[in-house]
């Protein structure tokens, strides 16, 4: 099984396939080839539960072609619970800054055509 294909299947269990550095033990998203912090290119899989805070989003009322059935949606960047990763993805129904606030508790819930499904906790 690819790497894409991992990231889509613990995205659909809620959680986010990571990998750690052998060396220093810094946290990546699975698409690093080479530590950030150390260079090394030794990593094991860490699997990281899918919760956070909203760090950032931006409110979709325009969507491109073949999203438009979703709109009004959120496009969120999730700071991940007990490590200094951030996530995006899509969150459904936000038609106004005030539907999510940022540092509002979410987790990721789900993978489909959009890419990975974001909600409020």
């Amino acid at each position: 099984m690819s790497i894409e294909e991992q990231v889509i299947e613990n995205a659909k269990q809620g959680k986010l396939l990571t990998h750690k550095c052998t060396n220093c033990g810094y946290l990546h998203l699975s698409t690093a080839y080479y530590c950030l912090k150390c260079g090394s290119k030794g990593f094991e899989d860490v699997l990281l539960e899918g919760s956070g805070t909203v760090a950032t989003y931006t409110i979709i009322t325009v969507a491109p072609a073949g999203f438009e059935k979703y709109t009004p949606y959120a496009f969120v960047v999730l700071k991940l619970d007990n490590s200094d990763l951030r996530i995006s993805g899509f969150m459904g129904g936000i038609k106004t800054p005030e539907d999510l606030p940022v540092g509002t508790k979410a987790k990721i819930t789900g993978f489909d055509e959009r890419g990975i499904l974001i909600e409020k906790q």
